[in-house]
């Protein structure tokens, strides 16, 4: 139970990163493409909500297979907040 524990948190660290990111800009920019940002805040949490989820899911699960849906949910996780954080950068580099 460690592991899933342990997934989860990583979950909520990364999407506390990307949604601190967010504010920390629209803060610095004063509010500037604010929709922009608000959309991004909420396909992270979105995708947060998701792999939580995903994780209760497999953790009733039974048998052998919890590893691979484990290691697919943790590539998801960094390939969907590696999103966020681009689309953030996108943003961040307009005038």
């Amino acid at each position: 139970m460690a592991k899933v524990k342990d997934l989860k948190r990583e979950i909520n660290d990364l999407t506390y990163e990307v949604v601190s990111d967010c504010f920390t800009y629209l803060l610095v920019n004063e509010k500037k493409n604010e929709d922009k940002v608000v959309k991004v805040i909420s396909e992270t949490i979105n995708t947060r909500n998701d792999l939580i989820a995903r994780v209760n899911r497999l953790k009733r699960e039974k048998g052998a297979k919890k590893g691979e849906g484990f290691r697919k949910i943790r590539e998801e996780l960094c390939s969907g907040m590696n999103k966020s954080f681009e689309e953030l950068s996108k943003i961040s580099h307009k005038k």
